[in-house]
């Protein structure tokens, strides 16, 4: 599992090695140990698992091997 940026920072890692389990169980475990910091994030995060979207959203069951990614939102700069 990796985390970018306010994620990562939420978390105070960039990686994290996870069981296969339901991603929705996974991130309501990850709200539970991280608190409200990094359910801030993920509420308005991106979670992706294997560089997509999932199929099934939080029912999607991970599997071993399977990427999971939390991107949260970036600010760019002003545009011309």
């Amino acid at each position: 599992m990796f985390f970018f940026a306010a994620a990562g920072d939420a978390v105070g890692h960039r990686r994290l090695t996870v069981a296969p389990q339901p991603l929705g169980t996974l991130l309501d475990a990850l709200r539970g140990e991280y608190g409200p910091a990094l359910g801030a994030v993920l509420d308005a995060a991106r979670v992706w698992v294997n560089g997509e979207d999932p199929l099934d959203g939080d029912a999607t069951v991970l599997q071993a091997g399977d990427e999971v990614a939390v991107v949260p939102p970036v600010s760019g700069g002003a545009l011309p």
